[in-house]
């Protein structure tokens, strides 16, 4: 086991964490998003908004944009346990809290949630510390990624069943891949049993990007640097439907951070807006 010091999320998971809890906390209602055991989760301690990375005003594009993309996720894993989906994996998983928080679905479900091991041993200690326990419908996968983990062998072993369909969510990952791991990863996922589910997102190159959002992404690039996420793909979503159709899905679409903003924050008059920059790829096979 690693030592207590090292298992720690990285900088990239609890920042998502908190921007979900500030969304609730400084956004006014109707929230989009409520999470705030994340915020839990990570303890950052008192002063935490008052971080530079947490600035309401300057940060609300992103943080608009994680709620969103959140929300999107979710509503998808609802709809397709409706139909009968009992398994859930969420590759990246980091400070996700959708079995704390959705315990009414999640029982429902088997769910994988695979991140590095310090990340996954750092979380089960904090759900205990907590009181939410390990429930037996939740399975923390450990793949260490850096030593060549294979993912997929180790949720054969968690006790995913690739006979059965499922959803699967990979947010926020695919920026720090290479496109050719990128493409390995869309496809072992085509091979999942027909009427399984993915939902990944992806960045868009910068000239796809509205000239609004461009000096936020554009400063936000040597902060992933320095902590030590570089982001090093993007895609133009013609490039991600065409790497899912390569790589065996049936049907591929693309979800745009437009049609998530005009689905989730039409109606509001706070002008909380998400930025643009990343969208989706849903998959089926």
């Amino acid at each position: 086991m690693a030592d207590e010091q090292n298992e720690v999320p990285d900088s990239t998971a609890v920042r998502t964490a908190l921007w979900r809890a500030m969304h609730v906390q400084v956004d006014p209602p109707p929230h989009v998003f409520e999470d705030e055991i994340g915020l839990q989760l990570a303890a950052p301690g008192d002063g935490w908004q008052q971080r530079p990375d947490m600035d309401p005003r300057a940060t609300s594009g992103f943080r608009a944009a994680v709620v969103a993309r959140a929300r999107f996720i979710e509503d998808l894993v609802a709809e397709q346990t409706g139909r009968g989906i009992t398994q859930y994996v969420v590759l990246g998983a980091g400070l996700d809290t959708f079995t704390q928080r959705r315990p009414e679905l999640a029982d429902r479900l088997r769910v994988f949630e695979i991140d590095q091991p310090a990340t996954q041993t750092w979380k089960r200690r904090r759900l205990i510390e907590l009181g939410y326990g390990i429930p037996d419908w939740l399975r923390l996968v450990p793949v260490d990624f850096e030593a060549g983990g294979d993912w997929w062998e180790q949720l054969s072993a968690a006790g995913f069943d690739p006979g059965r369909p499922a959803v699967v969510a990979c947010t926020g990952v695919t920026m720090y891949l290479t496109k050719d791991a990128t493409a390995a990863t869309l496809r072992r996922l085509a091979g999942l049993a027909p009427g399984s589910t993915l939902a990944m997102t992806f960045m868009l190159p910068v000239e796809l990007i509205d000239d609004a959002d461009r000096p936020a992404l554009e400063a936000t690039k040597p902060q992933a640097q320095a902590s030590g996420t570089p982001f090093i793909s993007f895609y133009t979503p013609q490039e991600m439907l065409t790497l899912a159709g390569d790589a065996g899905f049936k049907e591929a679409r693309h979800v745009s951070g437009t049609v998530l903003a005009n689905r989730y924050f039409a109606d509001r008059t706070d002008g909380l807006r998400p930025s643009s920059g990343e969208d989706l790829l849903v998959a089926t096979t």
